[in-house]
C-alpha cells in the first residue's frame, strides 16, 4: 500500500512531498491542474516573510520572532492562534537552506518592493521557479506525480483516513476515469474555495444597496481551488472547522485585471502615495495607515464593501516612480477636472474632496521609508503618514475591485498538522497551506505570511505523515524544524 497521498500541487503540498520521501515513504502527489497550470496560487508569489536575529546572505539587519509577532497580530487584530504562529515564525528562521537543498535560489528585495529588505526573501525567478525546482526535486527523489488529477471525496473512517476518490481528466477537463486510492496516510494541502464564486457568492450574500459584492471580484490565482476537500470534510465528516467564509487575503488590484491568474502585476501599489476615492468620489479609509507591506492586503476588503466594489487610487507626478508599476498604465490628465471626467465621477464632489484633503494636509518631512510626520488635520478618514497636496501634473488614476487571493475558512489543526473531528485529532490525516491558514490568519495579512505558513505547515504535515505510515517518530517534526 502506498505510504503517504499529498494532495494538491502547490508550495505546502510539495514541501510535505518532499519531507515525507526524504523520511522514506513512498509518496503520491495528486495535482488537480493540468502540468501548464501547476502550482496553485504559490506559482503567482514572490517571497518568503523570514525571522532572523542576524543578517543572512539576502536579508539585511534583524527581524526577531517577536517583532514578528506583533507584526502579525497587528494586522489580524488578535484573531490568531499565537503558539501555531509562532511555530510558523520559527520555522522561517531554518528553512531556507532546506529550500536551497531542493533547488529554491534567493535573491535581495526587490527595486521598488517597499520596506521589505529586512523582512522577506525573495525567490529568484518568482514563484514559478520555486515551483519549478520542487518538482524537478520530487521527480528526481521518486515522488509518483500526476496532473489533471482531481480528488472528489475521502473515505474517513472515525476520524482516520481510509482512501481518497479521484477524477482523471483529460486536457478538455472531460472525466476519463474514476479511481479510489488507499494510504496509510494522507496530507491535505489543495487550496482554499477563493476559485468557487457560488461559494464565495453565497458566502457573501447581499449588501444593503442590494448587490452582490463577489459578482465584481476578481481572482488574483489559479482558478483550480474550488474548496472541493473543505466542503467535503466540513459537511460530510463534520471535521472541526476555523474561520470565517468570508475573510481572505483581500488585495485591491486592477479594474481591467482578467477573472483568474492576474497575479502580482495587477496589484495597485500606489495608494499610500496619494488618496482613494469610491464611486461617489469620497474617500473612505485612511491611506496612509502603516508601511505598505503590512496594510496593501487590507484594501480589497475595504473596496467590496463600497458601492459597486470600485475605487480609484489618485496621485500625481510627485508619486511617480516611488512605486512598482503594475502591468496597466493608469488613466492620465492634465487637470483634475479632466480626470474626473475620464474616470466616471461627479467632478464637483471629487473637486471638494481633494480640495478638502489638500487644505487638511500638514507641513512635515516627505520620506516614504519610514513612518514620516507627514499628515492630514481636520479631515475624515485622516492619512496618518506621507501625505502631500495632489497639486503636480499629469495626474493619474487607477481603477481597482476586489482581487480574492486565498480565503481562511478551513480546517483546524495543531503543531502536528493534524485535522480534527470532534475535538479529537486523525491519527493520519494532515492538512497544511491555504486549507488550514486560518488557524493563523483570522482576517488582514502582511506580506509573504502565506508562504511562510505553508512552508512551516507543509514540512510539518510531510514529516508527521510518514512518521504515521512508518511507524518512525525519530527526530520528529518539532525537533527537525526546531520548533519548540
Amino acid at each position: 500500500m502506498l505510504d503517504v497521498l499529498v494532495i494538491g500541487g502547490g508550495n505546502a503540498a510539495l514541501c510535505a512531498a518532499l519531507m515525507a520521501r526524504e523520511r522514506g515513504a513512498s509518496v503520491r502527489l495528486l495535482e488537480s491542474a493540468p502540468k501548464e497550470w501547476r502550482g496553485g496560487n504559490s506559482m503567482h508569489t514572490r517571497n518568503l516573510r523570514c525571522m532572523h536575529d542576524t543578517p543572512q546572505d539576502v536579508l539585511v539587519d534583524a527581524y526577531p520572532e517577536e517583532e514578528f509577532w506583533q507584526d502579525l497580530l497587528k494586522v489580524t487584530g488578535g484573531i490568531t492562534n499565537e503558539h501555531l504562529a509562532r511555530v510558523a515564525i520559527r520555522a522561517s528562521s531554518t528553512c531556507r537552506p532546506w529550500m536551497v537543498k531542493h533547488g529554491v535560489r534567493f535573491q535581495p528585495s526587490l527595486s521598488g518592493a517597499l520596506h521589505t529588505a529586512r523582512t522577506n526573501a525573495f525567490f529568484m525567478g518568482g514563484g514559478k521557479a520555486l515551483v519549478n525546482a520542487y518538482y524537478r526535486s520530487a521527480e528526481s527523489l521518486g515522488v509518483q506525480i500526476e496532473y489533471n488529477a482531481e480528488v472528489i471525496s475521502l473515505d474517513i473512517d472515525n476520524g482516520n483516513f481510509k482512501a481518497a476518490l479521484i477524477q482523471h481528466k483529460n486536457a478538455q477537463g472531460e472525466v476519463v476515469r474514476t479511481e479510489r486510492v488507499e494510504a496509510k496516510s494522507c496530507v491535505m494541502a489543495c487550496g482554499g474555495f477563493e476559485s468557487n464564486i457560488d461559494w464565495l457568492r453565497e458566502a457573501w450574500g447581499q449588501n444593503e444597496l442590494g448587490e452582490y459584492p463577489v459578482d465584481n471580484f476578481l481572482i488574483r490565482g489559479t482558478r483550480y481551488n474550488q474548496g472541493v476537500l473543505i466542503k467535503n470534510l466540513q459537511n460530510d465528516h463534520h471535521a472541526d472547522m476555523i474561520g470565517d467564509p468570508t475573510q481572505a487575503h483581500m488585495v485591491a488590484i486592477d479594474a481591467r485585471a482578467p477573472l483568474y491568474d492576474g497575479g502580482i502585476c495587477t496589484r495597485i501599489d500606489c495608494v499610500s502615495l496619494g488618496i482613494v476615492v469610491n464611486k461617489e468620489a469620497k474617500r473612505f479609509y485612511d491611506e496612509g495607515e502603516d508601511f505598505w507591506p503590512k496594510r496593501y492586503a487590507i484594501w480589497g476588503r475595504l473596496v467590496a464593501l463600497q458601492p459597486g466594489q470600485r475605487a480609484y487610487s489618485i496621485i500625481d507626478s510627485k508619486a511617480i516612480g516611488r512605486f512598482m508599476p503594475p502591468v496597466f498604465p493608469g488613466t492620465k490628465a492634465d487637470t483634475l477636472e479632466e480626470l474626473a471626467q475620464k474616470i466616471g465621477l461627479d467632478v464637483q464632489t471629487f473637486m471638494q474632496t481633494v480640495n478638502n484633503y489638500n487644505q487638511s494636509v500638514q507641513p512635515g518631512n516627505f520620506d516614504h521609508t519610514v513612518l514620516d510626520d507627514c499628515k492630514t488635520e481636520g479631515v475624515a478618514p485622516v492619512k496618518s503618514h506621507w501625505a502631500r497636496k495632489i497639486d503636480t501634473a499629469p495626474y493619474f488614476a487607477y481603477a481597482v475591485q476586489p482581487g480574492v487571493t486565498f480565503t481562511y475558512l478551513g480546517l483546524k489543526t495543531d503543531d502536528q498538522a493534524r485535522v480534527y473531528f470532534n475535538s479529537k485529532p486523525s491519527h493520519n490525516l494532515f492538512v497544511a497551506g491555504e486549507m488550514m491558514a486560518g488557524n493563523v490568519l483570522g482576517k488582514g495579512y502582511t506580506a509573504g505570511v502565506g508562504m511562510t505558513i505553508g512552508t512551516a505547515f507543509g514540512r510539518i504535515a510531510g514529516d508527521q505523515a510518514a512518521i504515521s505510515a512508518l511507524g518512525d517518530s525519530t527526530n520528529s517534526s518539532q525537533e527537525l524544524l526546531a520548533t519548540h
